[in-house]
């Protein structure tokens, strides 16, 4: 019954020193922010004060970092389908053919899928 007693003693203890620590943080919370850097600009760099072209930036920014990650997507796709027919090949269950077809294919898709999101970078 003691050894209950002193446990909720001590997460008495523990819980209010949480307490005075996250009021302690909250009162002197000026030189925690000092150290922060500076958010950089988006690529649009709009003028100061200007938040709508600021907020228009970072989606543009955005968008073109999605564009870039389906592209690095369908490359490792393609670069998948590659090394599994290249498999296939090696065990007889696939033509050298194949292979050569999916290299060639799979090179045509990535440059279209370049040439897209190089035109959608600039429409954006």
């Amino acid at each position: 019954m003691a050894n209950s007693s002193t446990q909720q003693t001590s997460s008495k203890t523990v819980q209010s020193q949480r307490i005075f620590l996250g009021l302690l943080a909250t009162i002197f919370h000026s030189p925690l922010w000092a150290a922060l850097p500076t958010p950089v600009a988006p690529s649009t760099a709009p003028p100061a004060g200007d938040w709508l072209g600021l907020i228009q930036g970072y989606i543009k920014d955005g968008g073109l970092v999605l564009g870039l990650a389906i592209a690095i997507l369908g490359f490792l796709w393609i670069a998948y389908l590659g090394f599994a027919k290249f498999n296939e090949a090696r065990q007889g269950k696939a033509e050298w053919a194949e292979v050569g077809v999916l290299g060639i294919v799979g090179a045509i898709v990535l440059i279209f899928a370049s040439y897209l999101l190089t035109e959608a970078a600039g429409v954006i």
